[in-house]
């Protein structure tokens, strides 16, 4: 038995959206933009997608622009913020410290171009205070921009609270929901956003495809020339088959969140009890205010490598940190911003489950992890150093 529960690096497509994409590969191959029947029938699926997924948001199909995926998608609402500010004068955006790196290395990009930036404090249980983001609102902010959950320790932001602060003070506001998405209920219109992004393969969707939100035309700014798509605001052929199977995929999602919340939650709970029984173990972000299936740990005296490596020859498919970070040698940037020391941070686990993960797999990833762990430590001179008072512990 393989357990997957890397569910925030990336999902397995669902049924419904892989017959969506093999049907309209096979049946709607025209191109949206041809004026022939073919190519009318695919401007139609485009239609439909696009209302779909604006309806599942509360938004209207002229403020949905399909990119593809989440890294796009944040790009695009930030440069384009940083365009709008850049014509009153406006060069200052606000951001946290444990952001997606689509999101840092974009308005790093910014400070290079004379933008100045501030980085919020995320604490150590990993959530935003909002009393402190409004107070680094500057008359020349042009842009907040805060993740709605964390990709690594998924820690839930309160999105809505500061959509109203950015709101009385006329500063426009970027939320990356990639995370949040079919597992949070997402109303942008309750949310107070200008910008909102999303990718399909996070919620049952295919890869390189995805949502950028933005409740005004007019504050979009083209990344990609090339045609009139997406009203004229990124240029290129719409990849119909993807884009209309991620809607199936969000909308299958979103109404199966009443259903599967509490079931995951439950999951998720059982999974810390159990993770936390074994010594000087630490849990990452709140306890309470996180997603219903992230749980990310840090074990003292091991290094998540050689964990993860363990755990996928013993049958158990897991992460230390951002899939998009992989390769780096570096400690993960969000556990450095919550306090956690370097040593600590090397030895992180991210556990991320779903639906369709069940009680039983739960009790087969504490027992592997624990004696994984285990082992770990029997070959470590860190730990050695650790049980015998050489070092003192820092969990």
């Amino acid at each position: 038995m393989y357990i997957y529960a890397d569910n925030a690096a990336t999902t397995k497509m669902s049924a419904a959206a892989i017959n969506e994409l093999i049907s309209k590969t096979t049946e709607e191959y025209g191109n949206p933009s041809s004026l022939h029947s073919i190519g009318q029938k695919a401007a139609e699926t485009l239609f439909n997608a696009r209302k779909m997924i604006a309806d599942l948001l509360s938004a209207t199909e002229k403020n949905i622009f399909f990119t593809s995926g989440g890294s796009e998608s944040d790009n695009m609402a930030i440069l384009s913020a940083a365009e709008h500010g850049k014509k009153k004068n406006k060069r200052h955006i606000i951001t946290t410290e444990f952001e997606h790196h689509a999101v840092l290395h974009t308005v790093e990009k910014l400070e290079r171009q004379g933008f100045e930036v501030t980085y919020l404090d995320v604490h150590e249980n990993g959530v935003v205070s909002v009393s402190e983001l409004e107070s680094a609102i500057r008359e020349d902010t042009a842009l907040v921009s805060v993740m709605y959950a964390n990709n690594e320790i998924g820690t839930v932001q309160p999105i809505a609270e500061i959509g109203k602060v950015c709101y009385k003070h006329k500063v426009l506001f970027h939320t990356d929901a990639v995370q949040a998405a079919g597992h949070l209920h997402i109303n942008v219109l309750e949310l107070g956003v200008d910008y909102l992004s999303l990718s399909a393969h996070k919620f049952g969707g295919p890869k390189g495809v995805g949502v950028l939100y933005a409740r005004n035309r007019s504050l979009v700014h083209s990344l990609i020339e090339g045609g009139a798509q997406e009203f004229g605001k990124r240029g290129g052929t719409e990849n119909v088959p993807a884009i209309s199977a991620m809607a199936v995929a969000l909308k299958e999602s979103c109404e199966n969140i009443e259903s599967s919340y509490g079931k995951v939650c439950q999951m998720r709970d059982r999974l810390i009890e159990g993770l936390l029984k074994i010594p000087h173990t630490v849990l990452n972000g709140d306890r309470i205010s996180r997603l219903p299936g992230n749980v990310n740990v840090c074990f003292e005296g091991i290094e998540g490598e050689s964990l993860l490596l363990m755990l996928d020859c013993k049958g158990i498919a897991a992460s230390s940190g951002s899939a998009c970070t992989s390769g780096s040698l570096e400690p993960s940037h969000v556990l450095l911003a919550i306090g956690r020391p370097h040593e600590i941070a090397h030895g992180s686990l991210r556990l991320s489950i779903n639906h369709e993960n069940t009680p039983d797999e739960i009790e087969k990833i504490i027992s592997v992890t624990t004696e994984v762990v285990e082992k770990l430590r029997s070959m470590s001179p860190v730990w050695d150093d650790l049980q015998k008072g050489r070092k003192a512990h820092v969990i």
